[in-house]
């Protein structure tokens, strides 16, 4: 039998949109409310709940062979990680979330030099001095337990906060001063169980499958009957992941093209492509893309 891969998924804010990925990429996590252990639906895979933020040193240690946190922890702790691929997903949006350094709208704070001797609340904190230190700037700062927005102009003057939309920032009257650091979800491993063959591959067959799902997302497929004359004229039409597939119909005098797009577009080209002759156009849901 191969070697069981523990595998560490992210509890908290990340836990659902992990699932969900999962679940796209062929994979059923089922979460119990009494429980650190999730069951998978691969007998070769142990799953354990692990905050995010602990997740690097964790999978550093060997506790977990592999797992998903973002970059900014493993930034944070320092972890000595392999890191297998970067994961473009999270709670909100597939865009990376961004730790910013803040000030109350109304502070005289305009640049990172201005904090010299400030006090800054943040979760991050070694991050926070390593920033600081690269603008030669010395500051306090203090380890925030949450609610960080809150605390200023009161309990610090400033704050490394993270963010995606921006929005709880500016309901709390702050404002942005400097870009820390931006982060994604990255699928990491242990060193030593990367060099097992066996959990290596498990590891990378995870990860192109992960990455496949992500690729899909927000993406359909089209296939269609195209007259033979009218081919050049729908493919211009087309704007594919690659090139459209085209092959020979049992009538000589028809082609079938296949092609993947945005799922965006779909309304605003399918009318014109029944224009330049299509027929028979099928759109169909995409759950993996592996290029």
């Amino acid at each position: 039998m191969p070697p069981l891969l523990k595998l560490g998924i992210p509890a908290g804010s990340l836990q659902e949109a992990t699932s969900e990925l999962f679940r796209r990429a062929g994979y059923r996590i089922k979460f119990s409310s009494r429980s650190y252990f999730p069951t998978i639906d691969d007998d070769d895979i142990e799953c354990m709940l692990i905050r995010a933020q602990e997740m690097a040193r964790y999978v550093q240690d060997g506790v977990l062979d592999a797992g998903l946190t973002g970059h900014d922890w493993i930034v944070e702790t320092g972890a000595d990680v392999h890191e297998v691929t970067e994961l473009v997903f999270s709670k909100v949006s597939r865009r990376p979330v961004r730790w910013v350094l803040c000030v109350p709208d109304d502070s005289p704070v305009q640049e990172v030099k201005d904090l010299q001797n400030a006090r800054i609340a943040t979760e991050v904190v070694g991050m926070t001095e390593r920033f600081l230190a690269e603008h030669g700037v010395t500051a306090r700062v203090e380890f925030s337990w949450g609610a960080t927005e809150v605390k200023p102009p009161k309990l610090a003057d400033a704050i490394v906060e993270v963010t995606e939309t921006g929005n709880s920032l500016r309901a709390n009257n702050l404002r942005i001063v400097a870009e820390v650091l931006q982060s994604t979800t990255r699928f990491i491993a242990n060193h030593e169980a990367y060099r097992n063959p066996q959990k290596r591959q498990k590891i990378d067959d995870i990860a192109l499958m992960l990455n496949g799902a992500i690729a899909a997302e927000g993406k359909v497929g089209l296939m269609m009957n195209v007259p033979r004359d009218r081919v050049e004229q729908v493919l211009s039409l087309l704007p594919a992941l690659q090139n459209p597939t085209v092959t020979n119909l049992a009538d000589e005098q028809w082609v079938d093209v296949i092609t993947i797009l945005d799922e965006t577009v779909v309304r605003n080209i399918i009318p014109r492509l029944k224009s330049a002759g299509a027929r028979g156009i099928v759109e169909y849901p995409l759950t993996k893309v592996i290029e």
